[in-house]
């Protein structure tokens, strides 16, 4: 029977640079995504509901999801970014995530 026991010292190990364990704070941005359901005016009343927009704005951003396919609608941290993209959702519309250039 061979019985093998632990070394007495344990190996150097280099602890992380906090630098490299820290994930870039780039902030997070929220894109609503033009689709066939939504009427346009509840398309601005949801973006009036949920982020407390002014009508002008929320007319704006529903121009550019409807004109362009797509539009940023609120920015912010992942945490930020997540509760408004199930905001979104859960008024039907299609919202996705992603983090800023």
């Amino acid at each position: 029977m061979v019985v093998m026991t632990a070394p007495m010292s344990t190996p150097d190990v280099a602890d992380p640079e906090l630098d490299d364990m820290v994930e870039e704070d780039r902030p997070w941005i929220v894109l609503v995504w033009n689709d066939p359901i939504n009427l346009m005016s509840y398309v601005t009343f949801v973006f009036q509901k949920v982020f407390g927009y002014s009508k002008e704005k929320a007319t704006g951003l529903m121009f550019d999801v409807h004109e362009k396919g797509r539009a940023v609608v609120s920015s912010g941290d992942r945490f930020e970014a997540e509760r408004d993209v199930f905001r979104l959702q859960e008024h039907g519309l299609w919202a996705t995530m992603q983090q800023d250039d």
